[in-house]
């Protein structure tokens, strides 16, 4: 993004990409589908970023969600908005866009080059370890989207950090991360299965979607936004039913058959799947005899996180107060930082990829405006 909005101001930008190939993480996000962003009413869609929207308000307000769209649009790329508000491309893959991309990049003047790692300064001059060795590069302007530290494999190993004062860093933690729970064996006929229709509660955060249980514990996008909670030692809740008050729900589970056993009466009387009724034995016991309250938050022994390079991004990175309002290093003056190598995080849902695009269309608007300023 940067790229492109330095070569429509007029430049000819370089891109130094440290893998073989550019755009690995996209099109492992292409993988479920690619989703761009959220339509969704805008103060909602702020509220994602938390702590940090008031930093990325800048950059939001210039590219938000309408100018995603508008912008894959013009890549030759049709989109659809599902029922949620979540947008993806028609074709459900990330491929086809980054292949558009690309080709208009380069179309632009931007020059591409793969196998270069970022390492850090000397002085004024940026260094980089390249198949030919080590590069010095003096450029008037260079802006720094070095990822977070997640999936290593993909590009985004944190690495660039060691550049940076520790006080310019806040450190790297999982975001959207999978639960660690340590189930007994009682637990294995239903990993893989998913769990349905149900709320998750941390703290002051719910999340209403789908959630895998898995043999390490729980994957899946119903668990991911509770990660900055999970994080502070929130305990985790269940709530089976999340459409049913308390009371209701204790009304039908007094009706029941003589003779039927627990497993049969929560069948019959609140349709309580095998699996469901697995993890309230799990989690449950021992059982009281009023179960509503136990069906509308049961607690789940959360173990930790799933590890920070299993995270599908991480929060931490550069701190917002070591950059300027247009994202220059305050003590680097024509460098510029974006995308997820700052300290912001967002659920998935479209909140992450739109603020990467936009601090790098942010970026790169200021880079062009450092370059116009120049003497002569």
């Amino acid at each position: 993004m940067a790229a492109g909005t330095l070569a429509e101001a007029g430049f000819a930008p370089v891109v130094a990409e440290r893998m073989p190939s550019v755009g690995r993480k996209l099109l492992m996000a292409g993988k479920s589908g690619l989703n761009l962003t959220k339509e969704e009413p805008a103060p909602a869609f702020r509220a994602a970023y938390g702590g940090a929207a008031a930093e990325l308000a800048t950059a939001l307000d210039g590219f938000g969600p309408a100018a995603v769209m508008s912008w894959a649009e013009g890549l030759g790329q049709p989109l659809f908005t599902g029922s949620t508000g979540r947008v993806f491309p028609e074709a459900m893959k990330a491929s086809p866009l980054l292949r558009a991309w690309l080709a208009r990049l380069r179309e632009g003047g931007t020059e591409l080059r793969t196998r270069w790692r970022w390492t850090g300064w000397d002085g004024p001059v940026a260094l980089f370890e390249t198949p030919d060795g080590t590069r010095r590069i003096a450029a008037e302007a260079i802006v720094l989207a070095l990822g977070g530290a997640s999936w290593a494999r993909l590009g985004s190993d944190g690495r660039w950090s060691a550049a940076f004062p520790a006080d310019r860093l806040a450190p790297f933690r999982p975001s959207n991360a999978g639960i660690r729970v340590e189930w007994s064996t009682h637990m294995q006929p239903h990993f893989g299965t998913p769990l349905k229709g149900v709320a998750f509660h941390a703290g002051e955060l719910v999340s209403r979607g789908e959630a895998v249980i898995s043999a390490t514990g729980l994957e899946g996008g119903g668990v991911y936004p509770l990660t900055p909670a999970l994080r502070e030692g929130a305990p985790l809740t269940i709530d089976l039913f999340p459409d049913l008050g308390t009371e209701t729900l204790r009304q039908r589970l007094a009706r029941r058959r003589r003779g039927d056993s627990l497993a049969n009466h929560l069948r019959r009387a609140v349709n309580l799947s095998s699996m469901a009724r697995a993890l309230v034995m799990e989690c449950g016991r021992p059982l009281p005899e009023d179960l509503a309250p136990l069906l509308k938050a049961l607690p789940v022994p959360v173990a930790g996180l799933a590890p920070l390079d299993r995270a599908i991004s991480t929060a931490g990175g550069l701190r917002f107060d070591a950059l300027e309002p247009d994202l220059m290093l305050r003590d680097r003056p024509g460098v510029f930082a974006a995308g997820e190598m700052l300290d912001w995080e967002a659920p998935t849902g479209g909140y992450l990829l739109t603020a990467c695009l936009a601090t790098g269309r942010q970026a790169g608007l200021a880079a062009a405006r450092h370059l116009e300023s120049r003497p002569g």
